[in-house]
């Protein structure tokens, strides 16, 4: 799959009477990465969710190409993969295995499956790791476990969900280099982040305070 333009419209998402992500805009060229930053409870995990067609907008749009995104499912048959907080991995299974699994019910042929899962343990520096099972990784191999996952599938969006908040420096950089090479075949990427250095590593910047988005660097 090559890259898809993700555009926001006046989106808002409520939880009750809270206001989890207020009237935010924005748009996300294909190819690039948009940092979402602010404080535990602003609303970067609503947003992201939005994006991905997880949650619906109680009011505005969610746009791939200009086309609605609908329902999860139809979100993710059209490239929108999303890494959540606490990676979703399945502990019984081994690493390679959680990143082959999904692609096998995509209806990939095991070959094409078990190279893109090498590929992509490869990328996030856990290629040794692979017949592990999760429960032997440490909370940042799983992350990254996960990251893997996302990138096998070779989506038009990611959207990862503190996807470095377990990583020192050193893997941090490996997983944002890992985020590089899906922005390489066109995906748009959004990273939300408590980490200023993921942030600074981004295209663009933006901060969320209470649900309220505020650019803290736009894309040029």
């Amino acid at each position: 799959m090559s890259g898809s333009r993700l555009a926001l419209e006046d989106v808002e998402v409520r939880h009750g009477e809270v206001v989890a992500v207020a009237g935010v805009s924005l748009v996300v060229p294909a190819g690039r990465v948009l940092a979402v930053t602010g404080p535990s409870g602003a609303g970067k995990t609503s947003l992201l969710w939005a994006m991905a067609g997880a949650l619906r907008p109680d009011r505005g749009r969610v746009l791939l190409d200009g086309i609605p995104v609908g329902a999860r499912h139809q979100a993710a048959a059209r490239g929108a993969v999303l890494v959540p907080q606490g990676n979703g991995l399945a502990t019984v299974l081994t690493a390679a295995e959680n990143v082959v699994v999904p692609l096998l019910a995509q209806g990939h042929d095991a070959r094409d499956a078990t190279a893109r899962g090498e590929e992509a343990l490869r990328l996030v520096g856990l290629a040794e790791w692979r017949d592990h099972l999760v429960e032997e990784l440490s909370g940042g191999q799983a992350q990254r476990v996960a990251v893997a996952r996302a990138l096998a599938a070779r989506p038009t969006l990611l959207l990862a969900d503190e996807a470095t908040s377990e990583l020192d420096s050193g893997n941090r950089g490996v997983v944002l280099g890992a985020l590089r090479a899906a922005v390489e075949r066109g995906a748009a990427v959004v990273l939300a982040t408590h980490d200023p250095e993921a942030a600074a590593a981004a295209d663009a910047e933006l901060a969320l305070d209470e649900g309220h988005a505020t650019w803290v660097r736009p894309f040029t």
